[in-house]
């Protein structure tokens, strides 16, 4: 008995994971969709630019948080 409430418990949560990964699957989707709707809106040129301008500012975030690690030498 508890072999088969073990069993569907499982099966539920089978069904569960498959449902979600499905949902992320979608969202990826969709998330790619717009992201080329908005490479197309704005252009090639602008597009480079904002491209450019990101990494620069994950560039100065990974520095930040580099310097904030950093320990102090004691002397």
């Amino acid at each position: 008995m508890a072999q088969n409430k073990l069993k569907k418990k499982v099966e539920a949560l089978t069904n569960i994971v498959k449902h979600l990964i499905t949902e992320i699957q979608t969202n990826a989707t969709m998330a790619q969709g717009t992201l080329t709707a908005f490479q197309l809106y704005i252009g090639e040129e602008e597009w480079k630019r904002v491209l450019e301008e990101l990494k620069d500012k994950d560039k100065r975030q990974v520095e930040q948080k580099e310097k904030k690690l950093e320990i102090p030498k004691e002397k």
